[in-house]
């Protein structure tokens, strides 16, 4: 599911005036992917990042590296080589303890905004923790973990949850909640009608539970397993 060697090649999967989204690994499983994000002061972050040959060519015409973002406890990826590489410190929402405790490089703690995004703990099923990020302003929304692209969705949606969060679906977190554009941690983002895409994946969860249940439940189960290694 996780590709563990070094990285031969990256795919652009993700662009947008203020940023972009690679996979390192566009072969695997995991559908894993990077993103950099133009902040508000023209510096640009770089979220859960993946490394690979030239990735730095695909972010270049952004602007200045200002930091390096660690959204998720299984998302230390390689924080501290980009972090290193632009000379800026990792910065980890207050909670994240595991990856914090996982990085050898300087690192800053946020707590409610970060590069002009609010910041939501999510903490399902307390089976792992992240944090979503939302930034009115352009209408970007990050979901680490929790939503998914690619082969994990399934029937009509775009957004896929993880099966067994899809019983208790938490509203509160994404009700309030307008994007234009969804990136996600896993897969490619939703760029065309995000907000009816969001509004379908919590609606349609627990109606999609048993579809899902079969059809992803063996390929989360070998991931959970894959990221502990």
């Amino acid at each position: 599911m996780y590709a563990r060697e070094d990285a031969e090649a990256y795919r652009v999967v993700d662009r947008w005036e203020g940023g972009v989204g690679w996979q390192a690994f566009p072969e695997e499983g995991g559908q894993r992917t990077s993103h950099a994000v133009r902040g508000p002061d023209g510096g640009v972050w770089l979220v859960d990042p993946l490394d690979a040959p030239g990735v730095d060519d695909c972010y270049a015409d952004l602007g200045e590296v200002a930091g390096v973002a660690v959204l998720a406890d299984y998302h230390a990826r390689d924080a501290a080589v980009f972090a290193e590489r632009h000379g800026v410190p990792v910065t980890v929402p207050t909670g994240l303890d595991r990856v914090a405790d996982r990085l050898d490089v300087p690192t800053e703690r946020a707590t409610h905004s970060l590069a002009g995004f609010e910041l939501r703990r999510l903490n399902p099923l307390r089976a792992w923790r992240e944090t979503v990020a939302y930034r009115e302003a352009d209408g970007t929304l990050y979901v680490p973990d929790f939503f998914a692209g690619g082969p994990y969705t399934v029937g009509p949606e775009r957004l896929s949850m993880r099966v067994f969060s899809r019983l208790f679906p938490p509203r509160e977190t994404f009700a309030d909640l307008d994007p234009e554009r969804i990136l996600l941690g896993h897969g490619a983002g939703v760029f065309e009608d995000a907000d009816d895409a969001l509004e379908d994946a919590i609606d349609g969860a627990r109606r999609r539970f048993l579809r899902a249940l079969l059809t992803n439940g063996p390929m989360e189960l070998k991931a959970m397993v894959d990221a502990l290694r």
